[in-house]
């Protein structure tokens, strides 16, 4: 019986939580059932976005066509680390102009990430794009809206929706192992280093600033906000609850079993330990309320926990979740712990036996060519990305505030609203918003 249970509940999630999703299947699968080949293109050829490209590059029947970057010296690396030379571009709407082009994965930094995925999906293009899927949650919402609009596929890249161990936990917590999953935690701890301070300079040669910058307001060139030191400014990262902690809130949000947006958030943090040029906490701590009708039994709780500054985690584990239900409780962490404890906490056998799950990047390949639904559709990597930037939010205006899930907006207060979407620069082709 739980083997029946776990293969409904795979097929079951991996429909994701609209049947937008299996409607595109279908229409993808009539428009590509003879096309076996897939033709891919690069943006951003940073230290992820390579090792991504080189992964779908060993996959049969796909081949690299451009990898682009503003930076030449990266979309050099990246050629030579594939095998069939792709083309090295700077302006991403030569790949995206290019009809024989299928799909793209989009490994910008997070200001990129939402505008290049509309301009891919715009022009017909399906989208691998990076965690996570948007710098702000509007944008969120827009890409979600431009791949309904275009039937274009787009995964997100929370790749533990693929992760065995996670798949065989999000079972065992549908199958009742530890009740109703009430509450949620997730964390992520680490020690990361300071980016220092630095004032604004000349950008390096062979990096191309302004398209670096696309369509965000332009500041002057600064070398602690350049390449990965970006994640920690608010006009180009979404702090490290959007770079590692999206993660772990993504499977607690899957493992709570909630398909929707928290309606409270409440959060606490700042700058604890790092005197440098960083804008996002070091140091957050993030409660998030989902209600469902109100009645008791039917409200959830999820919890995020974040330090920079330390390499130790809970219950011995950098960066994990714990779920808790009315008959006990669950620990579980990427790094291959798993364990379930009883209403007396003490542990429960858990069978050995994994469930088998393809590759992340595989899945997507195969949702192209219609044989699979994608497991971390745009819509799931909306809801999840969105809790970053809801906590991020609560952080930087130190109050928590109410959310309405079908506006997507915040409720009475200005000033924290404002901050669901931002400002572009002024007449910028990749503008989300369109013309």
């Amino acid at each position: 019986m739980f083997q029946d249970n776990r293969r409904r509940f795979i097929t079951k999630t991996s429909l994701g939580i609209t049947g937008a999703v299996a409607t595109n299947t279908l229409a993808v699968k009539a428009a590509n059932a003879a096309a076996a080949q897939i033709r891919l293109a690069l943006i951003g050829c940073g230290g992820r976005g390579t090792s991504v490209i080189r992964d779908f590059a060993k996959f049969d029947g796909v081949e690299i066509a451009y990898v682009c970057d503003p930076d030449q010296g990266r979309a050099a690396n990246a050629v030579r680390s594939l095998s069939n030379t792709p083309k090295p571009i700077s302006d991403l709407r030569i790949a995206l102009d290019d009809s024989s082009v299928d799909a793209v994965v989009v490994a910008t930094p997070d200001h990129w990430h939402a505008p290049a995925a509309i301009l891919a999906a715009n022009a017909g293009k399906h989208v691998y794009v990076e965690k996570p899927c948007s710098h702000n949650l509007r944008e969120g919402r827009l890409l979600v809206e431009a791949a309904r609009r275009n039937k274009r596929m787009v995964q997100h890249g929370t790749q533990s929706r693929s992760h065995d161990l996670i798949v065989q936990a999000i079972n065992l917590l549908r199958d009742g192992a530890i009740g109703e999953v009430l509450t949620a935690k997730a964390w992520n701890v680490q020690r990361r280093g300071e980016i220092g301070k630095a004032n604004p300079s000349k950008p390096p040669t062979g990096f191309d600033y302004d398209m670096w910058v696309g369509p965000a307001p332009l500041v002057p060139y600064q070398a602690n906000r350049h390449h990965y030191t970006w994640h920690w400014w608010h006009a180009f990262g979404t702090g490290d609850m959007g770079n590692d902690g999206v993660h772990e809130l993504d499977i607690a949000r899957w493992g709570l079993g909630v398909e929707t947006h928290p309606t409270s958030v409440a959060a606490m943090g700042g700058k604890f330990a790092f005197n440098d040029d960083q804008e996002f906490p070091d140091t957050q701590y993030v409660c998030f309320d989902y209600p469902g009708d109100g009645a008791v039994g039917n409200r959830r709780q999820l919890v995020f926990e974040m330090r920079l500054w330390s390499r130790y985690g809970l219950e011995g584990v950098d960066n994990g979740n714990a779920f808790y239900g009315t008959d006990g409780w669950m620990l579980l962490s990427k790094r291959g712990i798993l364990k379930v404890f009883d209403n007396r906490n003490q542990p429960k056998p858990i069978s050995s036996e994994l469930p088998v799950v393809s590759n992340h990047f595989q899945n997507f390949i195969d949702a192209i060519r219609g044989d699979d639904v994608l497991r971390a559709e745009i819509e799931v990597g909306h809801l999840s990305a969105s809790l970053c930037h809801l906590g991020n939010i609560a952080a930087r205006i130190g109050r928590g505030f109410q959310f309405d899930p079908q506006t997507e907006q915040i409720v009475g207060d200005d000033e924290a609203n404002k901050l669901i979407a931002r400002e572009y620069r002024k007449g910028h082709w990749a503008d989300p918003r369109g013309k």
